[in-house]
């Protein structure tokens, strides 16, 4: 296949306790077979040593293309996090936060000495799973589309067109709803893997530490199979309302939550559609992929232009 004309672009994306990088073919909208890289990261290590790893993940998908073919690259980034200037706002948490006040944007291409005219761009992590399903995934035949990534955290983001929506009266604030309140907290509190396992437990008495734990027993015990069928409940009567204001016609589910699924899904399609509330529901194919897609995706020059009004407000 020819990849002349700069029709590569590297996705990134930044984990919590890993970086996963790959060339993307802009023309075909593929991961390049072979091409796929990732690496642990230290987290709560200094500055230095997580650029070191992310830089060195960066420079063996770069050995497997010709340099003067790749676009630029792009990052699926966790925030708070500077998407313009491409500098780490993160602190106050655990992870990354010796980061903070760096212009990873430099940095990582002083590291790989690539040529100034390759460019470096973020965008947010769940906005980027987002925009990788509008631009070759689940949400790609539809106009407004909605992510959510159910696990560790709760992502989420609104599309229209392929562009994160982040304001205006149909979408939250910054255009996501883990910090939106919901019974006594936030969402973010009530639609990851922490309540699942701490809502079992508290039912049963037992100390299991994963969402699989969790699901697992849902084959054999009731109390597991309650624990999914409230998640999927009070995920319906939290994301309706947003679904019917946004007007949207399909909603992409991923994460390794959603991979039980057929264990919330019931409960949370009922609730739906007692709120008559009417969307496509698809389980991501991409998964882990469609982060690095939309991330390649920023160096698309159409697409560049028309998410910049987006990128402060994420």
């Amino acid at each position: 296949m020819d990849y002349n004309l700069q029709h590569i672009a590297l996705g990134v994306d930044i984990g919590g306790s890993h970086i996963t990088s790959a060339a993307v073919d802009m023309n075909t909208k593929t991961i390049i077979p072979g091409t796929l890289s990732t690496a642990p990261v230290d987290n709560t290590a200094q500055a230095d040593e997580i650029l070191a790893i992310w830089a060195e993940t960066l420079r063996k998908v770069l050995a497997k293309v010709q340099l003067f073919n790749v676009r630029g690259i792009g990052f699926a980034m966790p925030g708070p996090f500077d998407y313009v200037k491409g500098i780490s706002l993160i602190r106050g948490v655990s992870k990354y936060e010796n980061l903070y006040g760096v212009n990873v944007g430099k940095a990582i291409s002083s590291r790989l000495g690539i040529p100034c005219d390759c460019q470096v761009r973020f965008m947010n992590d769940a906005s980027s799973f987002a925009v990788g399903e509008a631009w070759a995934g689940k949400a790609k035949d539809y106009k407004r589309s909605v992510a959510i990534t159910l696990g560790t955290g709760f992502g989420s983001a609104f599309i229209d067109e392929r562009i994160p929506v982040v304001d205006g009266p149909q979408v939250p604030k910054m255009g996501c709803v883990y910090h939106l309140p919901f019974e006594n907290g936030i969402a973010d509190e009530y639609f990851s893997t922490r309540w699942l396992v701490s809502r079992y437990n508290e039912l049963t008495g037992n100390n299991v530490t994963g969402a699989k734990d969790v699901a697992d027993a849902a084959k054999s015990t009731p109390e597991a199979k309650a624990v999914f069928d409230e998640f999927g409940d009070n995920l319906g009567t939290f994301l309706s309302p947003w679904f019917k204001r946004f007007e949207a016609e399909v909603l992409v589910i991923g994460g390794n939550i959603s991979h039980a699924y057929d264990l919330f899904g019931p409960a949370f399609e009922k609730k739906l559609s007692e709120s008559d509330c009417s969307i496509k529901i698809s389980l991501s194919e991409l998964k882990e992929d469609a982060a690095l897609l939309g991330s390649a995706y920023l160096l698309d020059e159409s697409f560049w232009k028309a998410v910049q009004h987006a990128l402060p407000l994420m």
